[in-house]
């Protein structure tokens, strides 16, 4: 059975953008499982925490993201919307236009994709 214990309280500031964690949830795994979360999380990239709190946020409800599909698919919106702009005007764009509106997305889409999910948080509070 999981269990969730509460962490000494710390100085309450906001760290990275969020809020400080303070809760531990901890299960007992068999060697197996632990080689299968570990490897899991290997594949993406993050630390077998990192990956089991995203999981589980994820399962519990949606709380947790995964901030760079989010990204990828804001910066999708973006390119549709820059591309398709002068299309729907009938113009033409040239690819060196193309090609700046593409480095204009890759640059932005990371701060485009912040302001989206914190305007998502704040309707969500309100």
């Amino acid at each position: 059975m999981a269990e969730i214990r509460g962490v000494p309280d710390r100085n309450p500031e906001r760290l990275r953008g969020r809020d400080r964690r303070s809760q531990n949830l901890s299960t007992k795994l068999t060697e197996a499982e632990a080689k299968a979360i570990q490897d899991a999380a290997a594949r993406t990239e993050k630390t077998s925490s990192e990956w089991a709190r995203e999981v589980l946020l994820r399962e519990a409800g949606g709380v947790g993201v995964n901030f760079d599909l989010i990204c990828e698919v804001v910066g999708l919106q973006l390119l549709m919307m820059n591309v398709l702009a002068p299309i729907a005007r009938g113009e033409r764009i040239t690819a060196e236009q193309f090609q700046g509106i593409v480095k204009s997305v890759q640059s932005t889409k990371v701060n485009a994709a912040q302001d989206l999910l914190s305007r998502r948080r704040q309707s969500k509070e309100a």
